[in-house]
């Protein structure tokens, strides 16, 4: 994951509105992950693959043993794990339990988001550093509030580029509309997003190699399908598995947001990425869509040192300049995509990539060269080795 972004807590919370409260008041830090069914299964399952270690547990009279010994299992598992107990502050009979299944601190639902910050500092310095993975592959994030076809356009291009580079890259297309990149390439698949998170435990190499589509180039493509669940309702907890999981099978992998609404799910991938591109055109409209999002993100704490901005469909001299949308979005422009109709226009209906048909296109040469960017991120890493998530897996059998 991103050096710039901070620590990844687990929590176990009562609701949404406890869960917004923690990650509200922990932005500043890092980022906040759902532990979906409080499973210690599940619980366990995630701080292997995230590193986390500092795990919140709500607690309620009403399932306060099972909760207890969730603490218990937890700890009893990962002896260098630290458990904050969350509940209502003036029940005394949560905290001594809270304690007795050891836990390091309890923290009343509603506190300062000042004192519970503070006291995560506190506990971090006295826990042993985590050592993430090196060997996860680079992961880069391609999202705009408006949905169309050019995103995928440009996301299975700069794919493709990574891909020529001699690196193992995989395009997720979750851009909407779904699945435009199979069908920019020409191709089908039988095995898409939803697939891929109900067979979880089963993604190892041979069912990538077998079940991913690919083209001839080896590039290789998970896309979201007319029958998968919106993108909103997955938990954060089954992506941030997924990615851990692809991330060991590919050297970079590329990600088409364009379209999606602001969802905990899309938090978690623009949180957990190398490489954010904010992708917006000159229009009014598109740039208050994106500037909704963006503005909301930094008000909520979200860091995002890792954002460029890519303009596309650019056409010089009408307004904005490329400028002023630096400075409306306060983001440095990363690149430039011409407007180039014609040459869009041949690729979308022909099934063929802008590589084939326009080489020496002002539009091929800047997504040629943005690719090769994103390219240097992985360029000298290792091919990925799936031992350490087949260990996970067989643990989890």
């Amino acid at each position: 994951m991103s050096d710039s972004l901070g620590q990844t807590f687990l929590a176990i919370t009562r609701n949404s509105t406890d869960l917004e409260w923690l990650q509200g008041a922990l932005a500043p830090l890092g980022q906040v992950i759902s532990v979906g069914g409080g499973s210690l299964d599940e619980l366990l399952a995630l701080v292997d693959v995230t590193f986390a270690n500092l795990v919140f547990v709500g607690l309620d009279r009403e399932h306060l043993v099972a909760q207890s010994a969730l603490i218990e299992g937890a700890l009893e598992a990962k002896p260098m794990l630290a458990v904050v107990a969350l509940g209502d502050g003036m029940d005394n009979q949560l905290v001594l339990n809270a304690m007795r299944a050891g836990a390091r601190d309890f923290v009343a639902y509603g506190s300062r988001s000042s004192e519970v910050a503070g006291l995560v500092r506190r506990l971090s310095k006295r826990l042993p550093p985590t050592a993430p993975n090196a060997h996860l592959g680079g992961l880069t994030v391609l999202y705009g509030a408006q949905g169309n076809t050019d995103g995928a356009l440009i996301a299975s291009h700069l794919a493709m580029v990574v891909q020529k580079s001699g690196q193992q890259t995989l395009l997720l297309d979750l851009g909407l509309p779904r699945g435009d990149s199979l069908a920019l390439l020409g191709l089908e698949s039988t095995f898409n997003f939803g697939d891929a998170l109900r067979h979880l435990r089963r993604l190892d190499t041979t069912l990538i190699n077998s079940a991913f589509t690919s083209t001839d180039e080896g590039l290789r493509i998970l896309a979201y399908a007319a029958s998968d669940e919106p993108l909103e309702v997955t938990s954060a907890a089954e992506l941030y598995m997924l990615l851990s999981a692809l991330r060991q099978h590919f050297q970079h992998i590329v990600v088409n947001l364009t379209g999606q609404a602001d969802s905990e799910a899309l938090r978690t991938f623009v949180s957990h990425c190398d490489k954010l591109l904010w992708c917006t055109d000159q229009g009014v409209l598109d740039c208050r869509r994106n500037l909704a999002v963006l503005n909301l993100w930094r008000e909520k704490g979200m860091k995002l040192d890792h954002a460029k901005l890519l303009v596309d469909r650019y056409i010089k001299g009408c307004a904005p300049d490329t400028e002023t949308l630096e400075k409306s979005f306060g983001l440095e422009c990363i690149a430039v995509l011409p407007l180039s109709p014609e040459v869009r226009l041949n690729a979308k209906n022909q099934g063929q990539s802008l590589f084939t048909l326009a080489p020496r296109e002002a539009l091929t040469h800047t997504l040629r060269q943005l690719g090769e960017r994103l390219a240097k991120r992985s360029e000298g890493m290792e091919k990925p080795s799936t031992r350490w998530f087949e260990r996970l897996l067989g643990s989890g059998r």
